[in-house]
């Protein structure tokens, strides 16, 4: 734990700061496991294929039911950009997508119309983001959604190239005076058609990725939820959570995906309950603030974190609060299993402690489970 947590932290420095000033990309792989893991690429690919047609479309007016029909304020303007996990490519009604859900459950907790704007694009990769801001942007959304980063990793894209990419997005959107959350690079090494040695090192790539993501988009004003595990254990040990292809979320994938992004979505409107014991005693969401590399590595590693700026520093946040709202259920299995939640309030502040006390330990086991 400790060794994979510090490596995140490294790397995800490393990555952050080649974006920051220009770099290019860096080598994570040696040349004689790249050719190894190129004939294993093709493989997974072949075992994949292609889900046919597009996402349904799910554009327009949501939460009419929830809205005070004597509130004359307009609705809430939703964007989601992103790749095809972002427009819901792998379900068949346009009320299954990752849009739809956020926008009904926005619209349940703010009691007010949501209007949703999806711009993503099954494919895309960061560089594709700048078109789609211009597009979002031209709908003054209050909140925009970023799903990124599956295909930077699988399309070799450079990593601080992707990085950097996606803060210039945020940064954009945040300066219009629209609040972001970014769900982070998800956790590839989970597909099941993707075989060892590739699995570990596309579990490896993604997660230092999300890392890399979570400090950027801070930086540039947005907040990330982790995606990773989501498509981790429990999509490992329940199919049903995979579309036909074994490779994109099904219906109930996407609403446990959209389950944990939803209560960042609502904070970043100041809609969601302040950080207080419940009526009937219950526990505070686990938090804590840390260096903000510190906090990208441990949500990296943990479904359901959030991370979003603590305090600026020298014109930068360097700062950065870490917070555990997810709590998954889901029918069948065992109480662990529904409720990672339980798990995570014991192991969590752990994965944070290894990754401060040891920001500079090897990469020692980092790439096994």
């Amino acid at each position: 734990m400790a060794g994979s947590q510090a490596s995140r932290v490294r790397v995800a420095r490393r990555i952050a700061t080649a974006a920051a000033y220009g770099g290019g990309g860096l080598g994570l792989l040696g040349v004689g496991l790249a050719g190894v893991l190129l004939t294993e690429s093709r493989m997974a690919v072949r075992a994949i294929g292609i889900l046919g047609g597009d996402p349904p479309r799910a554009d327009g007016m949501h939460g009419e039911a929830f809205a005070d029909p004597l509130d004359s304020r307009p609705p809430l303007v939703m964007a989601f950009l992103g790749d095809s996990t972002a427009a819901g490519l792998g379900v068949q009604r346009a009320q299954e997508t990752p849009g739809a859900l956020l926008s009904s459950g926005l619209a349940s907790v703010a009691e007010r119309r949501v209007r949703l704007v999806n711009v993503a694009k099954s494919g895309a990769r960061s560089g594709d983001l700048a078109r789609q801001v211009e597009r979002a942007l031209a709908h003054c959304p209050d909140i925009a959604v970023l799903m990124i980063g599956a295909n930077d990793v699988t399309r070799h894209a450079p990593a601080a190239t992707s990085v950097r990419e996606l803060g210039e997005a945020v940064g954009r959107l945040v300066a219009a005076g629209c609040e972001v959350v970014v769900g982070t690079c998800p956790d590839l090494g989970t597909i099941k058609p993707v075989r060892p040695p590739l699995r570990w090192v596309a579990r490896r790539l993604s997660r230092q990725l999300a890392a890399a993501q979570t400090i950027a988009v801070v930086e540039a004003g947005g907040r990330t939820v982790s995606l990773g595990s989501l498509l981790g254990p429990e999509f490992a040990t329940r199919p049903e959570l995979f579309a036909a292809d074994r490779y994109h979320p099904s219906a109930q994938g996407y609403a446990t995906a959209s389950m944990a992004l939803l209560p960042s979505v609502c904070a970043a409107l100041d809609l969601w309950p302040q950080d207080t014991p419940s009526a009937v005693g219950g526990p505070l969401e686990p938090q804590a603030v840390l260096p903000v590399a510190v906090a990208a590595a441990a949500a990296a590693g943990r479904s359901g974190t959030e991370v979003t700026a603590a305090g600026p520093s020298n014109g930068t946040w360097r700062w950065a609060t870490l917070k555990q709202r997810f709590r998954l259920a889901l029918p069948g299995g065992d109480a662990a299993r529904q409720d990672p939640g339980a798990v995570a309030d014991q192991e969590w502040p752990r994965a944070i402690a290894s990754a401060n006390s040891h920001p500079e330990a090897d990469d020692a086991g980092a790439t096994k489970r």
